[in-house]
Formats: structure tokens, C-alpha cells, sequence
């Protein structure tokens, strides 16, 4: 007969069980990644490979959850979520964090990149790193990956557009964006700003008569459907980056943290050379499937009247935002 009774027995059994499960569950994490697109959006493409590392990389500690189409909220509001930590993670176009934080308009300037060279050299280089080092020191927020690039194309519902004149009267939405509500006013359109939220209705119901997004965006929330004519002028050109709230960077141990900027690296390299090939492949899906007329008018006028832009907003937000802004146009040499 054992020496121990039943009762030791099974407390000895939970005690191993207990043992052996608690590093596990104490080392488990959750991380919420919100964007406001759908999950088999370009935005999903990135998230979905990112997850997929940090549970390579993390071995398992740290689950990363996907919550698409506004799950968690809008994009609008998503950077000061981020601040008060209330998300962990949330994809957020420049435009929408410049109002939290300034200094992101000089990623938001009209025709601030030369070509999609410029754009990764950027992203790689002293001024992407020199932004992320003050986004985090001044608002707390992080920047993990800039992710791939975008250029937004202008849509409307009204006419073709061939030249700057044609833009005039035309309602553009654009976010509640200051350099974004002066340039579309440089270029002769009446600027609505508009939330995100209310942009597909709007379009629908003709309360604006067209906007610019992202080209993936403009087939992905089916704006060809009320929006006839596409107009490519690359004038907005930027990443699609993700943002991390402190409040969770510092849940991560040292490990952990190393594993998530890993997975965020790796991610963001793999979304930009699928970017790269995907924009035009989506301008000719909008040209055929999506029964767009695309226009590709000549620049000048549009580069000309963006340069006063660029040269008011640098006049008025003072030393750091030139430093900075000369730190991004020195690496397109």
C-alpha cells in the first residue's frame, strides 16, 4: 500500500499542475492591433504578417489580436487612445496624428517625397529614425514600422480632371488636417473636413463630390461605385504606419520587446516590396473592373501651387519641423 493517501496524492497532482502552467499563463499578452479598413485590406496584408512573426519570435508569449473595420475605434481618435493607453495598437495615416502631434505634417506636405526610392530611403534612414526618437519622446507613442507606401489619388464624382482648373468648386473631403485643407485649397477645390467615419456616406449621398485616399483604400471601401473619375496626381505620398501605446511596450520584457521591433522590422520590409508592386495593379483594376476614367495630368501647376504650402507651413512651425524637413528631402539625394 502507498505511503501516501489519495488526498496527498491529488494535492501533490495540482501543485505539479500549478507549477507547470504558471510561467506560461504569466507570460501570456495580448495585443489589440486596430485599423478602421477591412481584414483583406493592405492594411490586414501588414497586420497579418506581423502577427504571424511575433508569435514566431515571441515564442508564443504574446498574441497579437486583428481588429479590423473599426473595432476599436476610429482612426480619428486613435492616437490619443494611444497616449491614454486605453489601445494598444492602431495603423494611423500621418495626417490623422498631426493633429495630436504637429510635427507629423512634415510627412504630410504636398509633394514632400520625390518617388517611392525617396519613401524607403526615408523609412530606413536618419530621418525616419530621427522622427520616430521624437514622436516617442514627446508624446509617448511608438512607432514600430513605417509599413509600405502609399500615394493618395483623387477621386470625384463631377468630371474628369486634366488640369488644375477643373478642380475648382469641386467639395473634396479630406481629414481635419491643416496642411491637407490648405493644399486642396491651393489647388482651387473647397475642402471639407470630414471624419473618416462619415466619408462613405458622404460620398453617397453627394454631400461631398469626392476626396482623396490611399489607392487601395478607394477599391477597397468600393468608392468607384459613387465616384466616377480617378485622377493620379501622387501629390500625398506616405507609409502606412504602426503606432504602439507605451502603456503596453512596457508590459514587454526585454526579450519580448526585441522580439515584437523584430517582427515590426521584418513585417514592414515584407509590406513595402508588396506595395511597391500593388499600386498600379490596383489603378488598373479602379481603370477596368472598378469602371473609373483615370486621368494622369501634368504636375507643374499642382507642384507649383503645393510649394507655397510647403513654404507657408515651414514658416510657421519653426526650427525643428525645417530640421526635420531638411533631414527628409536630404535623403532623396
Amino acid at each position: 500500500m502507498s505511503r501516501f493517501s489519495k488526498s496527498t496524492i491529488a494535492s501533490l497532482a495540482f501543485g505539479i499542475a500549478l507549477v507547470g502552467s504558471g510561467p506560461a499563463l504569466a507570460a501570456e499578452l495580448t495585443m489589440n492591433l486596430g485599423w478602421e479598413t477591412p481584414l483583406d485590406s493592405d492594411y490586414g496584408v501588414l497586420a497579418e504578417e506581423f502577427k504571424k512573426l511575433v508569435d514566431d519570435y515571441s515564442e508564443g508569449s504574446i498574441e497579437v489580436k486583428l481588429r479590423h473595420s473599426g473595432q476599436i475605434g476610429g482612426e480619428d481618435n486613435a492616437f490619443k487612445a494611444l497616449q491614454l493607453g486605453t489601445v494598444d495598437a492602431y495603423f494611423i495615416s500621418p495626417g490623422n496624428v498631426s493633429p495630436s502631434w504637429p510635427l507629423m505634417d512634415v510627412m504630410v506636405l504636398p509633394y514632400t517625397f520625390e518617388n517611392t526610392d525617396h519613401l524607403r530611403a526615408v523609412a530606413n534612414g536618419p530621418a525616419g529614425a530621427s522622427l520616430k526618437r521624437q514622436l516617442q519622446e514627446q508624446t509617448g507613442v511608438h512607432l514600430l514600422t513605417f509599413g509600405g507606401p502609399s500615394y493618395r489619388d483623387f477621386f470625384n464624382s463631377v468630371r474628369p480632371i486634366n488640369t488644375i482648373e477643373d478642380m475648382d468648386g469641386l467639395k473634396i473631403r479630406v481629414p481635419k488636417n491643416k496642411v491637407m485643407l490648405a493644399t486642396f485649397t491651393a489647388f482651387g477645390a473647397e475642402p471639407v473636413p470630414l471624419a473618416w467615419s462619415e466619408t462613405p456616406t458622404a460620398l453617397q449621398t453627394g454631400t461631398i463630390d469626392g476626396g482623396d485616399n490611399g489607392t487601395n483604400i478607394i477599391q477597397e471601401m468600393k468608392f468607384y461605385e459613387y465616384a466616377k473619375y480617378l485622377t493620379v496626381l501622387d501629390h500625398f505620398a506616405g507609409f502606412t504606419p504602426m503606432f504602439v501605446s507605451d502603456a503596453f511596450m512596457k508590459k514587454l520584457s526585454e526579450d519580448q520587446v526585441e522580439a515584437v521591433q523584430r517582427a515590426a522590422d521584418e513585417a514592414g520590409e515584407f509590406h513595402m516590396q508588396y506595395m511597391i508592386g500593388r499600386i498600379e495593379e490596383v489603378r488598373t483594376w479602379l481603370a477596368t473592373e472598378g469602371g473609373m476614367e483615370v486621368t494622369r495630368p501634368d504636375r507643374t501647376a499642382f507642384i507649383a501651387a503645393a510649394e507655397t504650402v510647403q513654404q507657408e507651413v515651414a514658416a510657421e512651425r519653426g526650427e525643428a519641423f525645417a530640421a526635420l524637413l531638411k533631414e527628409i528631402r536630404d535623403a532623396a539625394k
